[in-house]
């Protein structure tokens, strides 16, 4: 398929810059494969879809405050670090802005002299790697320095101090466990305690795997054909105990519910990898895009993607290419809002 079979027009108003005022009150497209109906309700009605013995999975990943900013040790310029991922212990991957890349060696200094980045070499694509010195453990640096990686889309010239604190707590899921991710699983910033309560009092069970996200989710399409296109790959892992909660869900004829893009793509690949669910961790590169048939997930929830953007490539893998393109129309017109604070589908 042609990459262009995947855009749409979405006016630049519609894209989240704040979120909802409670999580579980963002709006909710229902979407009925089957009958191909589209019904407008909010994240609070989603225990009226789901029954007893539906398995919700959820990816439990912790986004770390992974933007940092700081300044050349020898000139004084300016420069921002994301963190993408660690390489081994205190050399990491990352993204560099700057008006003038350091040269192996030359150092940069972040939070007031708390931590400070040799440069180790130079990638492509805006990347970098280098290596971190501190006495402290790098993570627990981070928490206090660093600033939450909101995408680009969410223009913040300004980052006031309440502001901060606001995004640090909504572009983080409640359930989040496992730091690493520079991006939020963000169909699961939509949940609260007392929805997952009113779920489980309903024989609705929760289990969680973990996908790092990172790049790769969010790297845009730039290549003509849908086919041509590489993901890069994200760390995943699925515990014994998520596996045994898949297979007594399926035994008792319930459906499995994948919260997020990265809890199917984390689902898909352990199916595609081994033809079954089983507690199993690696990297999963898995490219999903019509037509694929689904082996792990019965009923997916989701947000609002980017034109021509492999997460809206795979709601129609999903969903059908018909149906989920109207939805998107639909969503426009309906003013539905977009993208990691914005409103969600799910998808039965």
């Amino acid at each position: 398929m042609r990459t262009d079979a995947f855009n749409f027009n979405l006016p630049d108003e519609l894209i989240a810059q704040e979120p909802a005022s409670q999580r579980d009150q963002a709006r909710l497209m229902v979407i009925d494969r089957a009958s191909g109906s589209i019904d407008h309700r909010q994240v609070r009605d989603l225990p009226d879809y789901l029954r007893a013995p539906d398995l919700l999975i959820v990816n439990d990943t912790r986004v770390i405050p992974a933007r940092l900013l700081g300044h050349k040790a020898s000139s004084g310029g300016q420069v921002e670090l994301l963190l993408l991922e660690e390489h081994e212990p205190l050399i990491w991957d990352v993204l560099m802005r700057c008006s003038r890349r350091p040269k192996p060696g030359a150092r940069m200094t972040f939070g007031d002299g708390a931590l400070v980045a040799e440069m180790v070499s130079e990638g492509e694509q805006g990347r970098a790697r280098v290596r971190f010195i501190t006495d402290q453990p790098l993570l627990d640096v981070v928490e206090s320095i660093g600033r939450p990686p909101l995408p680009p889309y969410i223009g913040r010239k300004e980052l006031s101090p309440e502001q901060e604190r606001a995004d640090r707590e909504r572009y983080q899921t409640v359930y989040a466990q496992a730091p690493g991710a520079v991006a939020a699983p963000t169909a699961g910033l939509h949940f609260t305690p007392a929805l997952f309560d009113q779920l489980a009092a309903q024989g609705v069970q929760r289990a969680a795997v973990t996908l790092h996200v990172g790049l790769g989710t969010f790297r845009p399409v730039t290549v003509d054909d849908v086919e041509a296109h590489q993901m890069e790959s994200e760390r995943y892992s699925l515990s014994a105990e998520t596996a045994q909660a898949y297979h007594q869900a399926r035994e008792a004829g319930g459906r499995i519910v994948a919260v997020g893009s990265t809890s199917v793509r984390t689902l898909e690949t352990v199916m595609q990898e081994v033809g079954h669910i089983e507690a199993r961790s690696g990297r999963s590169a898995i490219y999903i895009y019509p037509p694929y048939t689904f082996g792990a997930v019965d009923v997916m929830m989701t947000n609002f993607h980017l034109p021509k953007s492999t997460l809206i490539m795979m709601v129609c893998a999903f969903a059908g290419y018909e149906l989920t393109m109207e939805a998107y129309r639909v969503a426009v017109e309906e003013r539905y809002r977009f993208y990691s604070y914005g409103d969600a589908m799910l998808i039965l």
